[in-house]
């Protein structure tokens, strides 16, 4: 779209205004430049919405006035984070690797005898104690205990768990994640 020179002059005539008038809004001089700008941005953007003959400056000023509260109202939304502490503790993970992870735990699950995994299951995922395990199976409470310690120590060796260190992210996502924060 070519902007009549005319209209070019008309709409730079009425900066300085708009200056001091944005300034008066903002208090600073950055944010009252960056404001002129976006006003001036959303004139040229809809510009056709503006109607000759009408008082142009007033267009401009409404422009502004609207710009300058929908800034307002979304810095009041935003949290003061100039040291970037904030930022840095939103730090995640990527999903794969949890999803990669839970599949070779359910391989791995799906590989232990029907009785142990019944009995990590019962006592790990469903907070059941090994007593009431051992009612619900009609078996001795040793013997449920010894199923989950022996379901647990072959779910160590087929994942190949070595220490706590293998559980969540590998070590070089850990160094990034590590680095992004505070």
């Amino acid at each position: 779209m070519e902007l009549n020179p005319a209209i070019r002059d008309e709409l730079l005539a009425h900066a300085p205004g708009l200056r001091r008038f944005a300034l008066s809004l903002c208090g600073t001089i950055d944010r009252a430049e960056d404001l002129v700008q976006d006003t001036f941005l959303q004139a040229l953007t809809h510009l056709d919405s503006f109607q000759p003959g009408t008082n142009l400056a007033a267009w401009l000023v409404t422009i502004l006035r609207n710009r300058f509260r929908d800034q307002y109202r979304r810095r009041q939304r935003e949290v003061d984070d100039g040291d970037g502490y904030y930022a840095g503790t939103l730090n995640t993970q990527p999903e794969q690797f949890g999803r990669i992870e839970l599949a070779e735990f359910r391989t791995a699950l799906a590989k232990l005898p029907a009785m142990q995994r019944q009995a990590l299951i019962l006592v790990g995922a469903l907070d059941l104690s090994c007593d009431e395990v051992a009612v619900r199976s009609g078996c001795a409470v040793g013997t449920v205990k010894s199923r989950v310690h022996r379901a647990r120590s072959r779910l160590v060796e087929l994942l190949a768990i070595d220490g706590p260190d293998d559980f969540g992210p590998d070590r070089v996502t850990r160094a990034v994640i590590h680095k992004q924060g505070p």
